[in-house]
């Protein structure tokens, strides 16, 4: 049974990010996970060695697509020839679903790299919503939108992130890739309570949720993905998973990346919170 309306995966237990150093010992050992995500940007060529490893990895392991250049609250169309690519990887990879972020990064052709945030505003979330809709129309596979970190606010903002994400979804009827890092990280820079977000969320819209840690500056904290995921976080995580039911979940770690079996055994520790739905479920 579906979790809920737009996660209708909970085969799909805990996953974590295919990743370069792990990519032998993934091949050789052959380790026994969920499922794997990738960077959709890392795969969209024509060939070469990562084609190559990712077709092995799609002989053994199941693969979802999450994506960093989308930008699906920039103001200019979505590029053609960007789908394209993505759409021959969606057909390769099979994957059931595909996320980006809730930002925008590019303007007149010219891209930051970056996930910057967006103005919440009524506005932004119709041009916001429409582009979600055209690329999953083009696409032709479920898309979520993924809420992103921030260190800077807009004073036009008309409402919270989380009532522009609800806004966003609402309109484009779309699913949304919760990351509680991401929440909390937001909520320590930007001073607002990080339960207020995972509480206000519609639970039927969760596809798949992330989790991370970051790194603590004395202003700011700053989601890097390079240490394991910290308690509050946990304790947000499982106040998510007590909202939405059984929900794909990934670890991200992407950078000072440890060994694949200390990445895995961290992701893990989400199945304490998982099997906990799972026993309500069932009682």
């Amino acid at each position: 049974m579906p979790a809920n309306r737009f996660n209708g995966f909970t085969e799909y237990g805990i996953g974590i990010g295919l990743r370069a150093p792990h990519y032998n010992h993934i091949l050789t050992r052959k380790p026994v996970c969920d499922w794997f995500e990738i960077i959709s940007e890392n795969f969209m060529i024509d060939g070469g060695r990562p084609l190559r490893i990712l077709d092995e990895i799609l002989e053994q392991y199941k693969v979802v697509q999450h994506g960093v250049s989308m930008y699906f609250g920039s103001a200019e169309k979505a590029n053609r020839e960007h789908l394209r690519r993505l759409k021959e990887l969606v057909k390769r990879t099979k994957t059931p679903w595909l996320s980006d972020h809730l930002c925008w990064g590019s303007v007149d052709g010219r891209y930051t790299h970056d996930l910057l945030p967006m103005p919440y505003t009524f506005e932004a979330a119709k041009l916001t919503a429409q582009k979600v809709r055209e690329v999953r129309d083009f696409l032709e596979v479920p898309v979520a939108v993924e809420n992103v970190s921030s260190y800077a606010e807009f004073h036009v903002s008309e409402m919270t992130e989380w009532e522009f994400l609800n806004e966003v979804v609402e309109q484009a009827d779309c699913g949304i890739l919760l990351d509680v890092n991401n929440i909390y990280v937001s909520s320590q820079n930007h001073s607002f309570n990080p339960f207020d977000y995972v509480n206000s969320v519609p639970a039927e819209r969760v596809a798949q949720i992330h989790i991370a840690g970051h790194s603590k500056y004395r202003k700011y904290i700053l989601d890097t993905h390079d240490h394991p995921v910290i308690d509050p976080v946990w304790k947000l995580y499982e106040r998510a998973i007590q909202r939405v039911g059984h929900t794909a979940t990934l670890l991200e770690w992407d950078d000072s990346i440890p060994s694949f079996d200390e990445v895995h055994d961290e992701a893990l520790k989400a199945n304490k919170f998982l099997s906990s739905t799972l026993l309500a479920t069932a009682v």
